[in-house]
């Protein structure tokens, strides 16, 4: 039905315009009361729960940042069968972002193409609407918080800048993360430089408190970056890796050269990434301690690759374009497909 609905109605709209139309159809689904029931339904029965960070996700799969910029389908998407939703990317001062068009299907390539530029209403909105949720007594999912460099701040006072977000919502957050690492805002990925590193890493650590602290890092650094900001992670006393963030290649697509190039400037996400992201994952995970929290996103789209990456050291998993391409059931469908694996490996 939804692969139907995507290919004769959705395409019609531009793909922010369907994201839109989404996020309104998913904010309305706990209010015509489906959240128990929907719950039932998405998770097959199995306990796929997760200990880690201090806290029991009941899936190890999660939304990864970008689909739910401003916390506000948090409750719809938990009834989908997502165990976290990270929120964000957020900044300390709201932004428009870039200007449209910015976001691009590659549907051959089961891809994105974004430069959205940290579209958002700021660390302080999004904080209140967090705390809103939380007084509610609802159930809902595990709700990390994704921050990143306000544009109109130099690279040089960025510190300062996420010590704002930090502040704001660490209180919030079940955990946070540090995004050096969208190559949509200028100078941002400059920050995954080990001098400019330490720094924020410390004193974001300490913005933090108790709350977990995680770093997302880009797909795109070579190997023996990705192994020493692996131990300045643990040396600094961070929480966990997020990996990967969107990249800047075009390498291997099967869309017509000419369209990519027309599409311009952003990270590609979907099933591109997906060997690199496997990769970083598993130079990652030989780097760090075994009960350091590693979350592996970047091309998952089955539940034999969500699988595929537990296996492979994650403790997490985190997707996003694939949403576009699978529709609403996709949470439900690794959470059930999860399930078979580990329960025909027990037969």
């Amino acid at each position: 039905m939804y692969p139907f609905l995507f290919k004769t109605i959705l395409t019609r709209f531009s793909p922010e315009q369907a994201h839109h139309l989404a996020a309104t159809a998913i904010r309305a689904i706990p209010r015509v009361g489906l959240g128990r029931a929907a719950r039932k339904f998405t998770d097959g029965g199995a306990d796929l729960s997760v200990r880690t960070l201090g806290i029991t996700f009941p899936t190890p799969f999660g939304i990864a940042a970008g689909f739910d910029k401003d916390a506000t389908m948090v409750e719809g998407l938990g009834v989908l069968g997502f165990g976290h939703i990270e929120v964000g990317t957020l900044t300390a001062h709201a932004q428009p972002g870039n200007p449209q068009p910015r976001l691009y299907r590659l549907p051959s390539d089961r891809a994105l193409i974004n430069r959205m530029g940290f579209n958002n209403h700021g660390a302080e909105a999004a904080a209140e609407r967090i705390r809103v949720l939380r007084a509610s007594g609802k159930q809902l999912p595990v709700i990390g918080i994704n921050i990143g460099k306000s544009r109109v701040v130099d690279v040089d006072n960025a510190i300062e800048d996420y010590l704002a977000s930090a502040q704001l919502l660490a209180p919030v957050a079940d955990y946070l993360v540090i995004n050096v690492s969208s190559p949509n805002t200028p100078g941002l990925r400059g920050l995954q430089e080990l001098d400019r590193l330490e720094p924020l890493l410390v004193a974001v650590k300490a913005a933090a408190g108790r709350t977990p602290l995680l770093l997302k890092i880009a797909p795109d650094l070579e190997d023996d970056a990705v192994a020493k900001i692996a131990e300045l992670v643990v040396s600094t006393g961070l929480d966990g890796i997020i990996a990967t963030n969107t990249t800047i290649s075009r390498e291997g697509l099967e869309t017509p050269a000419a369209k990519v190039e027309a599409m311009g400037a952003g990270g590609l996400s979907g099933a591109p990434l997906k060997a690199r992201s496997l990769e970083v994952l598993r130079l990652i995970r030989a780097a760090v301690p075994a009960e350091l929290c590693v979350i592996s996103a970047g091309g998952v789209e089955t539940a034999e690759e969500l699988n595929e990456r537990l296996e492979a050291g994650a403790t997490l998993v985190q997707g996003y374009s694939a949403f576009i391409y699978r529709g609403p059931l996709w949470g439900r469908e690794l959470n059930r497909g999860l399930a078979g694996i580990r329960a025909a490996r027990r037969v």
